[in-house]
């Protein structure tokens, strides 16, 4: 049998993989956090974790046993969360795992107001981009996560918002659709979801164009206005900067793309008390249709 230390011992040297950092984390000595391992591993009755450089590694059963170790821990949180809400010791909890391009387009309007109307639930809020975001949620990291469509049958779409994303250039610029090929386009680090998005869209209007990579949307809509690149973006996020003027839709034959975005849960796990009551909020205050 091992112990809850014992594993939470094993997953922050997963994390780092190094005693040394891991123990400077858990503020123990660095045999304490040996020790630990060389017990897990004589319960597993095999090597979790092996040598690699100045550093571990996890072995295939430690891969197994992190990922499942996550899960354990994960779950603690909630049934506590949960025992307390019941109990009427504490307000709900949700936590929600956001992409980066939600999380500045949505997370504001969509929490504004939440915490009134749930008779004060508390949101922790874990910003990220989608790989991170669907694996916190699959690990129960998360009550919920906010970005595009799910990417598998083990995650299910609570409730859904329309999102449309166009190419917007700055007004003087004068970009159309014939100059998208030569033109400079802002684009999101790899591992964001639009970047995928933009990078499918370059192939389906088979250009190949000259890119800047900036990691932030909000950074990137300034460099538009300025008149630095043109960009995929939401049409929703960009309404006051098209009615003023100052940037233009360019319409191809491809876009607008219809990307919605989608408020999701585990479908293996049940509905939290906080989730449900965002998931509620989101439908009622925040554009958001039952799924």
């Amino acid at each position: 049998m091992i112990s809850l230390n014992q594993l939470r011992t094993f997953i922050v040297v997963a994390q780092t993989g190094s005693v040394h950092e891991a123990a400077d984390r858990l503020v123990v000595s660095q045999p304490a956090v040996s020790s630990a391992i060389a017990s897990l591993q004589r319960a597993v009755g095999a090597p979790v974790v092996q040598r690699e450089g100045r550093g571990l590694r996890l072995t295939a059963a430690g891969e197994r046993l992190a990922d499942y170790g996550r899960r354990v821990f994960s779950l603690l949180d909630e049934a506590l969360a949960e025992a307390r809400a019941a109990g009427e010791v504490a307000a709900a909890r949700v936590r929600l795992a956001v992409v980066t391009t939600a999380a500045e387009q949505l997370v504001p309007a969509l929490l504004g107001g939440f915490d009134q109307r749930s008779r004060g639930a508390a949101v922790d809020l874990h910003v990220a981009n989608r790989t991170r975001v669907w694996d916190r949620l699959l690990h129960g990291e998360a009550d919920l996560a906010l970005g595009g469509r799910p990417p598998d049958e083990r995650f299910v779409s609570r409730a859904v918002r329309p999102n449309a994303l166009v190419i917007v250039a700055a007004e003087a610029a004068r970009a159309t659709s014939a100059s998208l090929g030569t033109a400079t386009w802002l684009v999101r680090e790899p591992g964001s979801g639009t970047r995928a998005t933009t990078d499918a869209l370059f192939e389906a209007l088979a250009i190949e164009p000259p890119t800047v990579t900036i990691n932030s949307n909000g950074a990137i809509l300034a460099c538009v206005r300025a008149g630095l690149g043109v960009s995929l973006l939401s049409r929703g996020a960009l309404a006051r900067d098209l009615q003023e003027g100052s940037i233009v839709e360019v319409v191809t034959r491809r876009t607008p793309l219809q990307r919605d975005w989608h408020l999701v849960g585990l479908r293996e796990r049940a509905t939290t008390t906080g989730a449900a009551l965002l998931i509620e909020h989101a439908i009622s205050h925040g554009g958001f249709r039952a799924a």
